[in-house]
């Protein structure tokens, strides 16, 4: 009786739930539920795999060595090895680099014995014949200290161990008899990006790795490929392994003062030269690049056996229930009706936990290389953006019904503001100082008469596009289309210190687009003329201006006035694009070439103008202001220099134009212009 109950209730309870689950499915709908599903798929994807995925994985790496190096415990100077090293000095000793000297080995193991060390291990493949190989044979056969040579075999590693050298190996290995020597592994294995961050694997046909063979003990360190335990000086000066030049240690002088620095200890031979057997290590990405010789990572791995330290490894299904997690947690934080400062609060807790987690598993002996930081952040946002989408998707027909509405009063992109912020709607203005521009096409209207009405529409639109298009890209704002003109300013509603560039570099753009259209033209259209263009910065109101019915984003005031007779201008001074001293100002070009002064109609004062020339050179715009400098100044044998200038140039109408003025008004004098 009480399981048909039970069962009723789970019924009624299903059929309650199931109508509002295919309502919000329905509102989805079909599409935006796969795509946010596969979204979902690949987030977990991410929060799971992103080891082994490219790119992600170099972030993941980079991530596990600051975390690695970080948590890498600082010691002093390791009491219990020390490294024997063949140094660039001892090369120029000896005159041998490779192979290396043996008679120098030789001499150096001799000693060694006679120190008393714990072992000894040789980090140098004898896989070639030198004179000098009887004399080492000999040392071999005399040791009492176990020592352990240097094997690689071919099947192990074809890039640097052919079967000769392996042959030659084994041979030389069976003549050190009856003495205490034998092979040992001295395999390292590098990640694809070169770092050196896991033991390596240790195949059975090799002989112990060279930590595993020194010690004679540790065997679940035989098959270890974990990370390796790196660690770092506790002060400076004082290195974690001691290391000691195999020349010093050679001279039989000094065998009593370096006995109490070798006794007992394990002995690590091997090469210290800066251009052989170098690895990067995770350090080497903070330490300014600096690479670790092989010998110092076999005495790392002999530190960490010795040391009996295997970090804990977190097992798969445990990486697999934290990446679940991780999704859920981003699909969860997508859908939470929550104010904006507890979801930002959520989300700064969010981020500090995934950050600060892995270290302090790290600082708490787990091993967290192979955990997916990195993926996990992906994967969260990954379920955010996809379940956020999909139910900001749910209301979004009753929001675009609304902002189509508000669209027919107000342009698409205050429309759009307005939704988001719809204090906005309010009418007002504020003073700015911008840097206004204004565009007109030479004849178009006188054109349109010649042409049928849909050309003149065809070659309208284009052209309005083409130049609005450019304003956008250098970061303007349109104001206004004034039939085929544009009026634009930059430094409202967004005000950047490259401004008056931006500003100038549009012109300049905009001027060249224009030539662009009139060699466009569709065949039969009559010539279409140039497109001018006038720059001026000053004060403007800036802001949303208009009435109950309708309203703009505007500028209004003394500056865009002036741009508008800037632009005039070009036609009476033969130039294509003018700009004011104002803008000159604040602009880091060296392009402008002075065009002396005019006085404009809604102006009191003359203005200095220029003419952005970007085709000349940096001296020659210097040079011709310079002269025009010392014309103002009195000096009137200059104009024979531009009246020079106009001959040399004679498609440089406006240099014509300008000597013409020069000449009329003499030195400090302005033009007067109607427009």
């Amino acid at each position: 009786m009480p399981d048909s109950v039970g069962g009723a209730s789970m019924a009624a309870r299903w059929h309650r739930f199931w109508p509002a689950l295919r309502k919000l499915l329905k509102q989805i709908g079909t599409t935006r539920l796969v795509v946010t599903a596969m979204f979902l798929i690949l987030g977990l994807a991410f929060a799971r795999y992103s080891w082994n995925m490219m790119l992600a994985k170099d972030a993941e790496r980079a991530l596990f060595d600051v975390r690695l190096l970080l948590a890498s415990p600082r010691v002093e100077t390791d009491p219990r090895i020390a490294m024997v090293t063949f140094t660039e000095d001892t090369l120029r000793l000896t005159g041998r680099r490779s192979p290396l000297d043996r008679a120098m080995l030789a001499k150096g193991l001799l000693a060694l014995d006679k120190m008393q060390p714990k072992a000894i291990g040789i980090d140098i493949l004898v896989d070639q014949p030198t004179p000098e190989d009887q004399v080492l044979i000999d040392a071999f056969r005399t040791m009492k200290t176990p020592t352990y040579l240097g094997f690689a075999s071919n099947a192990t590693n074809k890039t640097f161990m052919t079967l000769d050298q392996e042959t030659f190996l084994r041979d030389f290995l069976k003549q050190t008899k009856p003495g205490n020597v034998h092979p040992t592994s001295i395999r390292l294995l590098a990640d694809d990006d070169g770092v050196m961050r896991s033991w390596p694997n240790q195949p059975r046909e090799l002989p112990p790795l060279m930590a595993n063979s020194l010690t004679g003990g540790f065997e679940r360190f035989r098959d270890y490929t974990g990370s390796i335990r790196y660690r770092l000086p506790k002060f400076e000066d004082r290195p974690v392994f001691d290391k000691f030049p195999i020349e010093v240690i050679a001279n039989p002088d000094l065998i009593e003062a370096f006995k109490p620095q070798i006794e007992g200890r394990y002995i690590m031979i091997g090469g210290d030269i800066p251009d052989v057997d170098q690895f990067i290590t995770p350090a080497s990405r903070i330490q300014k690049g600096e690479t670790t010789i092989g010998l110092e990572i076999h005495a790392t791995l002999l530190a960490q056996m010795l040391d009996n330290v295997t970090p804990n490894k977190i097992p798969a299904w445990g990486i697999w229930l934290i990446a679940i997690g991780v999704v859920m947690l981003g699909a969860l934080t997508a859908v939470s009706n929550m104010k904006i400062w507890k979801l930002s609060l959520m989300l700064l807790i969010q981020a500090a936990g995934v950050v600060a987690v892995p270290f302090i598993w790290q600082f708490n002996n787990v091993d967290t290389q192979g955990l997916p930081v990195f993926g996990w952040l992906i994967g969260w946002i990954f379920a955010y953006s996809a379940v956020g989408t999909a139910a900001r998707g749910i209301g979004s027909e009753q929001r675009n019904f609304a902002q189509s509405a508000l669209g027919k009063y107000l342009p698409r992109d205050i429309a759009a503001d307005i939704m988001k912020n719809p204090e906005r709607l309010q009418l007002h203005g504020e003073k700015r100082e911008i840097f206004a521009l204004f565009s007109d096409l030479e004849g178009f209207t006188k054109l349109s008469h010649q042409i049928e009405p849909e050309m003149v529409a065809f070659l309208l639109n284009r052209y309005l596009d083409v130049l609005s298009e450019t304003v956008l890209e250098y970061g303007g704002t349109i104001d206004k289309f004034v039939g085929d003109a544009i009026v634009a300013f930059w430094g409202a509603p967004i005000s950047r210190p490259d401004d008056a560039d931006r500003a100038v570099k549009c012109a300049i753009a905009m001027y060249e687009a224009g030539e662009q259209f009139r060699r466009d033209a569709p065949e039969g259209v009559p010539p279409i003329g140039v497109t001018r263009v006038g720059v001026h910065r000053g004060e403007a109101i800036v802001g949303n201006f208009g009435g109950e019915g309708r309203i703009q984003y505007t500028a209004l005031g003394d500056s865009m006035n002036t741009a508008s007779r800037l632009e005039g201008a070009n036609k009476y001074l033969k130039t294509k694009t003018l700009v004011s001293d104002t803008v000159v100002e604040k602009s880091t070009m060296a392009c402008f070439r002075p065009m002396g002064r005019i006085a404009v109609s809604g102006r009191s004062t003359p203005m200095i103008i220029f003419e952005p020339v970007p085709h000349f050179s940096a001296e020659a715009v210097q040079q011709f202001t310079d002269t025009l400098r010392r014309f103002d100044d009195g000096d009137v044998t200059v104009l024979a220099e531009f009246e020079q200038m106009a001959v040399t140039n004679p498609d440089d109408k406006a240099l014509a134009n300008l000597v013409e003025r020069l000449r009329e008004v003499g030195p400090g004098g302005y033009s007067a212009l109607d427009k």
